[in-house]
């Protein structure tokens, strides 16, 4: 609208990568507003040479309308002046699409009289954008993934950041992997320092990191914005409520801004190596510094001149981000404040293995900076006239290099000094450094993915185990009555009730030992009489209504009671789990299985002779069981009867020739008996027998998994078994199969045998399940501290394996750490696989959340405890997960079933006791409490709750 009439003619001029791709043709400005150009030009890609995928994601395409105006009679060329710019995001072409159109929007120039007259118009460009074929194929695009680096501001900046004075340039850097192993450096230039005032505002854009830009509000990233949010949700450091008033503070005050995005591309194979990286150093250094920028005169230079424009890199400091939570199942975000401190070089190996400085190995590219490389905003050339056709066709006939001399020949440059002199300023640099930390300076930025490194398991299973759990937790009305609930009428909880323990608990209340026999048939008659009736009452509704179909008996299961004795083990109460196996043995005395789990239990409370017993009952049940033989060689051992335990490795050796055990056992027994020649025969002999096992299975398999294809690895030539440790299964070795054998069955002493000829074993050193399967014995034996030294040293192996986790959550919750116990059961229930022991992590989970009174974590946990392996403990946790959220009906539900599954757990009766005070149910309650004394309840808290409640209800304690 600002134009006239008479000089409504324009062209638009199209720029990738510092580079002029071409001009339109002149078009005239219809009145309806609209200019049809017409103009097509390209460019050539090339996937790791120039315009590659790394420019392709982080630099869009400028396009400049330029208005051409009349010429005069005088003139011998035609004056221009730009009017407006439009960025083109191409990150399309990386995301699948071969052609794209969009409405560019178009911003106004500073100086144009499009800015000053109606600043309020909204223009747009059309541009379509297409290639021939993909630039990435499927396999690229499903394994590759988007990183970006927002680089917000540095806050509470040294006092030395001035605007007096010559001018400089703030800038911060961090490398990459991109195309394999081949690095990026992000580079942020062009930091803005402001000085004290108001904050900066909350949402505002993002913005690219062009230099060649005269629109100004061209260089905001449409959507996409930095959105702030409480300190206490980021991942970095100072984020406690301690440090929330300096926050605020430096906020307001003197600082620097960027708040600028760099986008990447990472192929397959560079997704990889991030994920090795952080592995194996979770801190990457983001240098900062400042530069002094001077221009160069257009005449020669003095010596001394020259001396002066040589510029080293001043205040060079480094940020340490941990990058460990972008390991974290589902996190493909992480956002914060890190501390600034000196960049020194030993420090900085030591913390990020990093040898070289980013910054100093791109001084002589930053030294030679195209023009326009200046504060954003600056005019370039394109603020001068355009060039004539003649003048055009001329400039088209020259070198890239001509042409990008040409362009920096009046440039604006940031001289910096060379590499001979680096040495002798290290003593400058720190002492500029040390001002970072005297000013307790910080950066905030955030690290986006595209998909997160480690997937997490999705939302909707975990719902899904919820739900199957057969109970449905609800809030409503009528809670604390005897109304039923809509989980309690479903056939499937139903077939839990124990009908008949429950009549003869609630209606007769029956609870001690009958005297005399007398007492005790007489109460048999009358309940006999009131099942009868009962009886007849179900047979009429089932002659005339629709019966549900009946519910079949409970009894308990082989599984069940094995789960239960694992509980009972795990929380350290042996004579319970003692009980179970006797239990598991007196459902079936023939059952070799039960007899060996019984010894492996006894063995666990070192009780050789009991286990002894055990083992040689399951091998006089078969006396070929081999089995059974390795673990009676393994206790003969242990009592010293060496005669025996060689008969009984020879036997099992015999018996089972195939057997990898069998003959690493029989190994290690030799050498314990210094018999070295018979033990490396032995061992050879396993190898070979595995060996052979492992050419069958991959027979049967055919060749195994094939390697990532050239295509989907860009220009690496590594595949995903080099690239990332422990994401693929280790290679298994006679010793590692026998740890695990001899693991389940709690023979540390042999475990540790084992696992130091595996130590020896391995080339490139000791595997993931070699620190693993150690840990496990020193925290069975309560040696902590060298636990937490060999998880620490799998999870830098193996950081994508959950038992990993749900071991280190174990030693964390003895240790009684519980929050950082919470930290690591949460990563392992994330992950996609499930961990060995699922049960107790949920368990340990489940009761951390109730005691940080996150009851509905509890419930949903424990839910799912319950539908993978329900026991007595985990609807107990239900229970009470209900009871705290005020879910009365449910709760009795969940305790019930708690009950049924085992009746001898006061903490369940002394919860019952609570939902039957809660409903005014009098009798029950003194019943359940009853029961909860009578079986030694000694939960103090749980207690003096109890009886407050009894006190303030006036009822539920027989005493009274």
């Amino acid at each position: 609208k600002s134009i006239k009439s008479d000089t409504s003619i324009t062209l638009v001029r199209v720029e990738y990568n510092g580079v002029i791709l071409g001009d339109s043709s002149k078009a005239d400005v219809s009145p309806n507003g609209m200019a049809n150009y017409n103009f097509t030009t390209s460019f050539e890609y090339s996937a790791d040479g120039p315009n590659s995928w790394v420019d392709i994601a982080q630099k869009p395409a400028l396009l400049t309308v330029i208005e051409v105006l009349q010429k005069e009679k005088k003139q011998k060329e035609e004056k221009t002046m730009p009017l407006g710019q439009a960025v083109l995001d191409l990150l399309p072409l990386l995301q699948g699409q071969c052609s794209f159109t969009v409405l560019a929007p178009l911003y106004a120039v500073s100086t144009s009289p499009s800015e000053s007259l109606h600043p309020e118009a909204k223009c747009a460009l059309e541009v379509s954008v297409c290639t021939k074929k993909p630039l990435l194929s499927s396999s690229q695009l499903s394994d590759g993934n988007f990183l970006s680096v927002t680089l917000e501001a540095a806050y509470s900046v040294p006092e030395a950041f001035v605007p007096t004075g010559p001018s400089q340039n703030y800038m911060a850097c961090l490398q990459v992997p991109a195309l394999g192993k081949k690095e990026v450096p992000l580079l942020f230039m062009n930091g803005v320092l402001k000085l004290d005032g108001e904050k900066e505002p909350l949402p505002r854009p993002k913005k690219w990191s062009l230099a060649n830009i005269m629109a100004p509000g061209a260089l905001n990233i449409p959507n996409s914005f930095i959105l702030g949010g409480p300190y206490e949700d980021e991942d970095g450091e100072l984020n406690k409520t301690k440090d929330r008033e300096f926050r605020i503070q430096a906020e307001s005050m003197k600082r620097i801004v960027w708040d600028t995005e760099r986008r990447c591309y990472l192929d397959p194979a560079a997704v990889l190596i991030l994920k090795k990286r952080i592995a194996e150093c979770q801190y990457w250094p983001v240098e900062v510094c400042r530069m002094p920028v001077t221009s160069s005169s257009k005449g020669k230079t003095s010596k001394a001149d020259k001396g002066d424009e040589d510029r080293q890199i001043f205040f060079h400091g480094v940020a340490y981000v941990n990058m460990m939570p972008l390991l974290c199942p589902g996190v493909k975000r992480i956002r914060g404040a890190f501390r600034v401190f000196p960049y020194q070089d030993s420090e900085v190996l030591e913390k990020t293995k990093r040898q070289q400085s980013v910054l100093r190995d791109l001084r002589p590219q930053i030294g030679l900076i195209k023009e326009g490389s200046g504060t954003p905003g600056t005019n370039s050339s394109l603020s001068r006239a355009v060039p004539s056709k003649a003048q055009r066709e001329d400039k088209e006939k020259m070198t890239r290099e001509q042409e990008f001399n040409r362009r920096t020949s009046n440039a604006t440059k940031i001289q910096l000094s060379d590499v001979a002199e680096e040495a002798g300023s290290v003593t400058s640099l720190s002492l500029d450094g040390k001002q970072y930390v005297e000013a307790g300076t910080f950066l905030v930025m955030e690290i986006k993915l595209d998909k997160a490194l480690v997937p997490k398991r999705l939302q909707e299973e975990l719902t899904k185990r919820s739900r199957d759990c057969g109970i449905t937790i609800h809030v409503g009305e009528g809670q604390g009555d005897d109304s039923p609930s809509p989980s309690a009428a479903s056939p499937d909880w139903r077939s839990k009730k124990y009908a008949v323990v429950k009549i003869v608990r609630e209606k007769y209340l029956k609870t001690t030992a009958f005297e005399t026999q007398e007492q005790f048939q007489a109460f048999l008659s009358e309940l006999y009489v009131y099942l009868v009736d009962q009886m007849h009452v179900a047979l009429n509704q089932l002659l005339y209504e629709e019966a549900p179909s009946p519910a079949p008996r409970i009894r308990m299961t082989d599984e069940q009671l094995w789960l239960f004795a694992r509980e009972a083990e795990v929380n350290k109460d042996y004579k319970l789990a003692s009980l179970y196996h006797q239990q598991r043995i007196a459902q079936d005395q023939h059952n070799i299985q039960y007899w060996l789990d019984y010894g492996a239990f006894c063995l666990l409370l070192e009780d050789t002779f009991k286990a002894q017993e055990c083992f040689r009952e399951a091998l006089s049940l078969d006396p070929h069981h081999v089995r059974s033989l390795l673990l009676c060689g393994i206790v003969a051992v242990m009592l010293q009867h060496y005669e025996e335990a060689e008969i009984f490795f020879k036997d099992a050796c015999c018996l089972e020739p195939s057997n990898v055990i069998a003959w690493t056992l029989s190994g290690l027994f030799c050498e314990l008996q210094n018999n070295n020649i018979q033990a490396e025969m032995a061992f050879r002999e396993a190898k070979k027998k595995l060996q052979a096992q492992q050419a069958r299975e991959r027979s049967i398999s055919g060749q195994g998994e094939k390697q990532i294809s050239a295509t989907s690895v860009g220009s690496s030539s590594l595949g995903p078994e080099q690239l990332l440790p422990g994401h693929s299964k280790p290679p298994c070795t006679i010793f590692m199969k026998a740890v695990e054998f001899l693991m389940k069955v709690n023979a540390i002493q042999f475990v540790r045998m084992a696992l130091a000829h595996e130590l020896l074993s391995q080339q490139g050193g000791p595997s993931s399940a070699y620190y693993l399967a150690l840990a496990r014995t020193c925290l069975l034996k309560e040696e902590f501290s060298k636990c937490e030294e060999c998880l620490c040293e799998a999870i830098r192996i193996d950081f994508l394996n959950p038992d990993v986790w749900a071991q280190k959550g174990h030693l964390c919750y003895l240790r009684r750490d519980l929050q950082e116990a919470k930290q690591c059961y949460e990563r392992t229930v994330s992950f996609v696989e499930d961990a060995a022991d699922m049960h107790f992590v949920y368990l340990r989970l489940g009761s951390i959340y109730l005691e940080d009174k996150e009851y509905g974590k509890a419930k949903q946990i424990y839910l799912q405890a319950c539908k993978s392996s329900a026991s007595c403990l985990t609807w107990l946790g239900v229970g009470i997960a209900c009871y705290r959220l005020g879910e009365m009906v449910d709760a009795e539900d969940a305790l019930s079933e708690a009950n049924a599954l085992n009746n001898s757990n006061a903490e369940v009766w002394a919860y019952l006791a609570l939902v039957c005070l809660q409903g005014g149910r009098q009798l029950e309650a003194e019943q359940c409490y009853k029961y909860a004394t009578k079986l030694g309840f000694d939960d103090s808290a749980l207690i003096k709750e109890l009886r407050a409640a009894q006190q303030r209800l006036g009822f539920g304690d027989p005493s009274f």
